[in-house]
């Protein structure tokens, strides 16, 4: 049971002080009965908001495509976000829609958005060592020897005292390359090409977990059931 003025609020239709409104205007009901106070305490699935159910009141997982250009951050600062994407009202809701783990604004691919704390911290917690999956074209001829550098534990990145997990890489051609990590530091991958002498060009992650894009145009989400994870 929720305070109707929380609720409103924390699923991004308005503020609590608007939450009055919104109620003296009739607009919200619980077992279609109009409210009468912001204060009045209902379960989620009783409340009615302009005779709709309220919106996805248990939280949001998303799959999102994300182009390059768009950056993680809530900002403005660093220029569009992937927030901007999504509907008006969920951009709106505390707590906050935000990313699980981050890809740079010149990276491409599979970002996952939720409201749901526990996820975020499930999903980037070293210990659940979860794959991902990038696709990465460099700006010269990659080396085999970088495939057992990868994988040796012992890479150790720039201004770094503990070295990468195991990962493992697989070239696809002479400037092309897949690289699986289990964990995710600043701009990983970028700097693991750059201990190994070369530069990223274009990055595009194709998987998280057992997850990946199937055919999601770039700027679009679908959603996921937010059992999806346990």
């Amino acid at each position: 049971m929720r305070r109707l003025d929380q609720l409103l609020a924390n699923l991004g239709y308005c503020s609590r002080r608007e939450a009055r409104a919104w109620i003296d205007g009739g607009r919200v009901t619980v077992d279609g009965v109009p409210a009468g106070d912001p204060g009045q305490k209902a379960a989620p699935a009783s409340v009615r908001a302009d005779g709709e159910p309220l919106d996805h009141p248990a939280g949001l997982l998303l799959l999102f495509h994300k182009p390059v250009g768009l950056v993680c951050s809530h900002g403005d600062r660093e220029g569009p976000n992937v927030y901007s994407a999504l509907p008006e009202r969920w951009r709106q809701r505390n707590p906050p829609v935000t990313s699980i783990g981050r890809l740079d604004k010149d990276t491409s691919g599979l970002l996952l958005l939720t409201d749901r704390s526990v996820l975020v911290h499930r999903l980037t917690s070293p210990k659940h060592k979860v794959p991902k999956v990038y696709r990465a074209t460099v700006d010269r001829d990659l080396s085999p020897d970088l495939v057992p550098s990868f994988a040796s534990g012992a890479l150790l990145l720039a201004g770094e005292t503990v070295p990468c997990a195991p990962a493992t890489l697989t070239l696809l051609s002479a400037r092309e390359a897949e690289l699986t990590l289990t964990e995710g530091r600043f701009h990983q991958v970028r700097r693991m090409f750059s201990a190994g002498g070369a530069s990223v060009l274009a990055l595009h992650r194709t998987r998280f977990g057992e997850l990946d894009l199937g055919d999601l145009p770039a700027g679009q989400w679908r959603e996921l059931p937010l059992d999806l994870f346990g």
